[in-house]
């Protein structure tokens, strides 16, 4: 088995990817192995792309760089100007890539070893996107640029946008995402936090997808009880959580072949009620409707008991308000006819 030198030791030498694949423990990780992730920090002001004129300018700053199997750079700029733009199309739309760079001789071959910007104009485009740099470049984007024709404005209303531009945390740190390409990203492991600057809100990778509490998510009710034939009638459902709050909506559409009769209506739940102390003798009621499809609204009461994995739909007796079946009321259960409920409850 090869060995390897653990950082830091008295008498080890170290060469360059060494000590960079150690740095690369300083950020997030990525989806390959031993690596971290590029970027700038956020919240940093460093490394600002502006324009004055068609001088594009970058402000002085620092940066994570990474690239497979070489570890981690780490890079600082003083301010600088990658270049000008170049000239509009006389019709066409462009964007520019701004980016830093660093310039690594064991890697490109490039005879140099330094970090600077770098300004990529795109080309121009009915539909234009932001161009790529080549294979063999070490780089993080910083911006880009977008030039509208000449007819457009040109030069003169070149926009500056930062949502290309990536961020990095240390391992375990809550990301902030806002490209379209971080967003799409798997998580790595569950539980890992980021935070979508899109929908404004705190999300979790759950293990298959990035879920935020509040969010809802479909399921399908099983009808029983008192639905004596579900024939072809469509269930629906869905629900949210909130710590350990569930707000449950569902409803059943009449169809070809489904019956009542006096029996209580019975549908299950995404997730069991809370059972034993301090629930005992508890119940959880909500609201619905009964719709049998010419007739108005009549009110029903879903109720859950205390560590119930289904809920009860009763109709509502007008003569006293006691609940009883809707079949037991003689409810039309026909074409057009529908149920609905809506309830909150608390989850075990």
């Amino acid at each position: 088995m090869a060995s390897t030198d653990p950082a830091w030791l008295s008498g080890l030498t170290y060469d360059q990817d060494e000590a960079r694949l150690f740095d690369s423990l300083l950020t997030m990780s990525t989806s390959t192995a031993g690596m971290g992730r590029g970027g700038v920090k956020p919240g940093d002001s460093g490394l600002t792309v502006s324009l004055a004129g068609t001088t594009v300018n970058v402000s002085g700053g620092v940066a994570y760089l990474t690239r497979s199997g070489r570890g981690t750079y780490r890079a600082q700029l003083a301010a600088t100007s990658p270049g000008t733009l170049t000239a509009a199309h006389a019709t066409l739309t462009r964007i520019d890539l701004v980016y830093l760079r660093v310039w690594d001789n064991v890697v490109d071959s490039s005879g140099l070893n330094k970090a600077d910007t770098v300004y990529l104009a795109g080309t121009p485009s009915g539909s234009p996107v932001a161009p790529t740099p080549g294979a063999t470049e070490i780089y993080t984007v910083l911006a880009t640029i977008t030039v509208p024709s000449v007819a457009g404005g040109g030069t003169g209303a070149a926009t500056v946008s930062t949502t290309a531009r990536q961020v990095t945390v240390a391992p375990g740190g809550i990301l902030p995402v806002t490209s379209s390409t971080d967003i799409a990203l798997a998580g790595l492991y569950a539980g890992q936090a980021r935070y979508n600057t899109v929908r404004g809100v705190l999300e979790f990778w759950t293990g298959s997808a990035w879920a935020a509490q509040g969010d809802w998510t479909a399921y399908t009710p099983t009808w029983a009880g008192g639905l004596a034939t579900m024939g072809s009638a469509v269930s629906k459902g869905r629900w949210t959580r909130v710590g350990n709050m569930i707000t449950v909506v569902g409803s059943l559409k009449w169809g070809t072949g489904s019956t009542i009769n006096s029996s209580n209506i019975t549908a299950t739940l995404p997730t069991a009620a809370l059972s034993g102390s301090p629930t005992t003798d508890l119940v959880w009621e909500g609201k619905g409707l009964y719709y049998d499809g010419s007739n108005p609204f009549k009110p029903l009461a879903p109720v859950i008991s205390s560590g119930g994995s289904t809920l009860i739909l009763y109709a509502i007796r007008q003569s006293d308000l006691g609940y009883q079946s809707p079949g037991g009321l003689s409810y039309t259960w026909g074409s057009g006819a529908t149920m609905n409920f809506q309830i909150a409850y608390e989850a075990a």
